[in-house]
């Protein structure tokens, strides 16, 4: 699964273009930078560690899975911007805002990334007392470093190297522990509703005329203001509307919208870059 996956990201990553591979490596390496320092900064203040472990151990297998699945999005979506066509000039996407993830909840996610990379590593190291986990985790850390400590020195090639793998354990963890869905998703095999965002920004545009609205049966007359999916497919508004409340799916060729269902919206954005880096590959 996780190889799977990483593979998926090297031949996306192999199809942009120079200007925005450097610029995509920057961002990652800030984003990186940033974790160095809360990792830090819960390692060096027992306080800071004892009331983060405490809120791991409040939350449920799923919560934690969900945390690590909303981390794993967030740097998807770092990339996905790049993958647009975006190049230096556009903003990166704010990761870690008020609206994606909390500052108390990254530290858990950080933590618990940490704890299972160090029980892979050794298990028995954490077979001693969680009041002692943080002077092994230190110990740990300052011992071998892991993947940290070249997060800040590296390479470019490096920097994606570490984004590559990452991605991949990340994904991998949200497998294991069996995460069915999240953020306000329906029954477990049904389609998610496209998200609020992806509804609202897409385009309105006169119809040519002769059309038929796929939803509705009806003809899309010459002058009336239509909706427009990414696939450009068109519909009357009302019907897509209705039809984007119940499923993220366009009802002519099933290409899918973003969802706020975190596990749909991670599988959809591994399968387009599936499509961009196997078009590549086949070219």
């Amino acid at each position: 699964m996780a190889n799977s996956t990483q593979t998926i990201i090297m031949a996306a990553l192999s199809t942009l273009p120079p200007s925005h591979l450097s610029h995509l490596t920057h961002s990652i390496s800030a984003v990186f930078h940033r974790h160095l320092r809360r990792l830090s900064a819960l390692l060096s203040s027992p306080t800071l560690f004892s009331l983060t472990l405490r809120h791991l151990h409040s939350l449920s297998l799923h919560h934690k899975s969900l945390l690590i699945a909303r981390h794993l999005l967030s740097n998807l979506t770092l990339l996905n911007h790049f993958m647009q066509n975006n190049g230096p000039e556009t903003p990166a996407p704010p990761l870690y805002s008020a609206a994606c993830m909390r500052l108390r909840d990254l530290d858990a996610v950080l933590l618990l990334l940490l704890l299972c990379e160090l029980h892979q590593h050794d298990r028995e190291l954490l077979d001693s007392p969680p009041s002692s986990w943080r002077v092994v985790l230190c110990d740990y850390v300052s011992k071998s470093m892991l993947r940290l400590s070249s997060f800040g020195g590296c390479s470019s090639g490096e920097v994606l190297i570490q984004y590559i793998e990452s991605v991949g354990r990340s994904w991998n963890l949200v497998n294991v522990m069996g995460l069915v869905g999240g953020g306000g998703e329906g029954k477990e095999g049904r389609e998610p509703a496209a998200s609020a965002a992806a509804v609202v920004a897409l385009p309105s545009v006169e119809a040519g005329g002769g059309g038929e609205c796929v939803i509705c049966k009806e003809e899309m007359k010459e002058g009336r203001e239509v909706c427009e999916l990414p696939c450009r497919h068109m519909f009357h508004w009302m019907c897509i509307l209705r039809w984007l409340k119940k499923r993220n799916t366009c009802p002519c060729c099933r290409h899918r919208l973003p969802t706020d269902d975190v596990r749909r919206e991670i599988e959809r954005l591994l399968e387009e870059f599936a499509k961009i880096g196997g078009g590549a590959g086949g070219g």
